[in-house]
């Protein structure tokens, strides 16, 4: 198993709940740590070493999908596993993908059943590029199955398909690479698939520090994303449609009661809107 399969994961303030990533992980796994220009990085760079995890150190914050490939461009493998660093690994987790990968060799790339940390299932079952007759329903999370999308949180695939591919876009610095990523995967290299027996926890939302600020800057690349990855896959209307749901979001009364809610509404409202005449996806937030 050690020889077939990477692990990689992109930090971003991330050391206080990486060391569980890295304790789960199973001995003599390859791991990168890529590090986004995190102020604790160099508590970062000490728990990769304490266990034995190669690590990248990033001097600007180059987005998610960019730090992705960085990390598997360090990697020989069969497999590319890329999880977050919020995650923790069930022993048997990477057995069981390598397991699946084995029988569907059809297959490009694989999700694990994602378990949130109050114990409910995390499952992307739908995506804003692809139409709603697309979208699976609830009950696809209780079995193994093809799917039409990937959460990029827990995402196994074949190095010659993430290869052939190209990786993530680098003109999406966060937010909907996974989708594109896995739309990419299967139009060229073949289904996805999820797998049920595999298991992550997976702390979502706890990669990064929460604040309002961080709220902001998750929210203005959301934005900047959503309608970049609209244009590009040849989705109608994408931009009404983002900005549509932007300004229901910004009216939301839920907003009067959280600093974050209100920082995430209006700079979500605002990517949109400058994504009008954004090329990319990689335009700076406003107080960059």
């Amino acid at each position: 198993m050690t020889s077939r399969i990477s692990i990689i994961t992109v930090t971003f303030n991330s050391s206080e709940i990486a060391a569980q990533l890295l304790r789960s992980i199973p001995a003599g796994v390859p791991v990168v740590l890529v590090d986004n220009a995190s102020r604790d990085a160099e508590k970062t760079r000490a728990l990769a070493a304490e266990h034995g995890a190669r690590f990248i150190a990033n001097s600007e914050n180059t987005g998610f999908g960019r730090a992705c490939n960085q990390g598997a461009a360090q990697a020989d493998t069969e497999f590319l596993f890329f999880v977050n660093p919020d995650a923790e690994l069930f022993p048997d987790t990477l057995e069981q993908l390598l397991m699946a990968a084995d029988i569907h060799p059809e297959a490009s790339a694989f999700n694990t059943r994602i378990i949130k940390g109050d114990g409910s299932l995390f499952f992307k079952r739908r995506s804003k590029l692809i139409p709603r007759s697309l979208w699976l329903g609830r009950d696809a999370a209780k079995q193994d199955g093809e799917v039409p999308v990937l959460s990029g949180g827990a995402l196994l695939v074949r190095r010659s398909a993430f290869e052939q591919v190209g990786g993530f876009d680098p003109k999406i610095f966060l937010f909907h690479e996974d989708d594109d990523l896995s739309l990419r995967l299967k139009s060229e290299c073949g289904p996805l698939r999820y797998v049920y027996a595999a298991q992550v926890r997976h702390l979502l939302g706890h990669s990064t520090e929460r604040s309002a600020k961080t709220a902001a800057l998750k929210a203005w690349y959301m934005g900047q994303s959503r309608v970049y990855a609209a244009r590009k896959h040849g989705q109608r209307f994408g931009f009404l449609r983002a900005l549509g749901e932007a300004a229901l979001q910004l009216i939301s009364p839920l907003n009067l009661l959280s600093a974050r809610k209100r920082a995430k509404a209006w700079y979500y409202f605002r990517a949109i809107l400058s994504s009008c005449q954004a090329q990319t996806a990689d335009r700076l937030p406003p107080w960059i």
